[in-house]
């Protein structure tokens, strides 16, 4: 079963019980709070932790390289959604 970031799981409490609010808001304003409140040498490492984290479980991951240009394929096409096609056109000139 593929699990959706949009939806909590199975038997979960809190923020995302309500329906009405989007799921994970509540953790997206307390970490804008948190880093309004504090300065980017206390979160800016803690940020960094996390993201490389999930690099480091991204490259673990036993990828096909025909599923990485499956991935990279729809990244660009998001990316093209939500930026418009002339950002997808610019990033492309700038890779080759």
């Amino acid at each position: 079963m593929i699990q959706d970031s949009r939806t909590p799981d199975g038997g979960s409490t809190g923020a995302d019980d309500d329906l009405g609010r989007p799921p994970r808001y509540d953790q997206v304003i307390r970490w804008a709070e948190y880093i309004t409140e504090h300065p980017p040498e206390v979160w800016g490492p803690q940020q960094n932790a996390v993201v490389n984290g999930q690099i480091e479980s991204a490259q673990a991951a036993d990828v096909s390289a025909e599923e990485k240009k499956r991935i990279r394929e729809f990244a660009r096409a998001e990316l093209a959604e939500e930026t418009g096609p002339d950002t997808e056109n610019a990033e492309r000139s700038d890779a080759e």
